[in-house]
C-alpha cells in the first residue's frame, strides 16, 4: 500500500501542518502584537544587543543587519549577530526581546555551551538524513514490498534511512535546550539590566515563548513521522 493511499499517513501529514501552520501564526501575530509596543528605555534592538554581548566581553561579535521579516540569527562562523531590519532598528518590545534572544546564543556559543557543540556536531549528518532519509524509506516500502514480504535489500535500506531520518529527528530535540536557554539569558539580562520595565517583561516572554513552541511543534512533528516509518517497517514482514 503506498504511503499516500494510507490514512493513517494522510493523518500523519495533517498532524504535520496544524504542527507548523498554528505556531508560525501565533509567533507572527505575538511579534506583530509586541512591535506595536515601544520600551519606555527607548533601546532599539541593535543597541540592545552591542551592549549585552559588551556587557559579557563579546565587543568582537558584530551586530549585523539581514534580510526579510523574523531573519533574526547567530552566524557562529562569522561570528554576527544578523537582525531583521524591524528588530534592527524598532526599540519596541519585541524587538528587544529578539535581539537579545540572539545574543545568548552568541554567548552560548562563546562559553561552549554542550547542546551547541553537539548541535553542530550533528549539522552534517542532519543535512543528509532530513532529506534522503524520508526517501530511502519510501523507496524500500514503496518498491520493495510485496504484499507485507519485504526482502532483505529492502528492509536494510529501509532502517538505513530511519537511521539517518533519526539523526535529523534527534537534532531537533537538541535544538529544543539550546532555544530555550537562549530566551532564558535573554530574560534575565533585560530584567537585571534594566533593558525592559517591570510591566514589559510579561510581553517579551510572550514573544520569546511562541518562538520557543515552533521548535517543539516542528520536534514533535518529526518525531511522530519518524514513528510512523519505524511502524510500517515493523508491519512488514522480511522475505525468507
Amino acid at each position: 500500500m503506498f504511503f499516500f493511499h494510507d490514512p493513517l499517513y494522510m493523518l500523519v501529514m495533517l498532524v504535520g501542518m496544524v504542527l507548523v501552520f498554528v505556531p508560525q501564526m501565533w509567533v507572527k501575530n505575538t511579534v506583530a502584537k509586541f512591535s506595536e509596543v515601544r520600551t519606555s528605555r527607548g533601546y532599539a534592538g541593535r543597541e540592545v544587543a552591542r551592549n549585552i554581548l559588551a556587557e559579557h566581553g563579546l565587543s568582537s561579535v558584530a551586530v549585523e543587519m539581514s534580510d526579510g521579516f523574523l531573519s533574526d540569527h547567530y552566524d557562529p562562523t562569522d561570528r554576527v549577530v544578523r537582525l531583521s531590519p524591524d528588530v534592527y532598528h524598532g526599540d519596541s518590545i519585541a524587538s528587544v526581546a529578539v535581539a537579545a534572544h540572539e545574543c545568548g546564543h552568541a554567548i552560548q556559543h562563546a562559553k561552549g555551551y554542550y547542546p551547541v557543540v553537539l548541535r553542530s556536531a550533528l549539522v552534517p549528518a542532519v543535512n543528509l538524513g532530513s532529506g534522503l532519509g524520508p526517501w530511502m524509506i519510501i523507496i524500500a516500502l514503496g518498491l520493495g514490498v510485496t504484499g507485507n514480504i519485504m526482502p532483505a535489500w529492502a528492509m536494510m535500506l529501509a532502517w538505513a534511512g530511519v537511521i539517518l531520518y533519526g539523526l535529523a529527528v534527534a537534532f531537533h530535540f537538541v535544538t529544543l535546550p539550546v532555544e530555550l536557554d537562549a530566551s532564558g539569558r535573554a530574560l534575565k539580562v533585560l530584567e537585571t539590566h534594566n533593558y525592559l520595565s517591570s510591566t514589559e517583561m510579561p510581553g517579551a516572554k510572550k514573544v520569546l515563548t511562541a518562538a520557543a513552541f515552533t521548535y517543539v511543534a516542528t520536534a514533535l512533528y518529526a518525531l511522530i513521522q519518524l514513528l510512523y516509518f519505524v511502524m510500517r517497517i515493523l508491519g512488514s514482514r522480511r522475505e525468507e
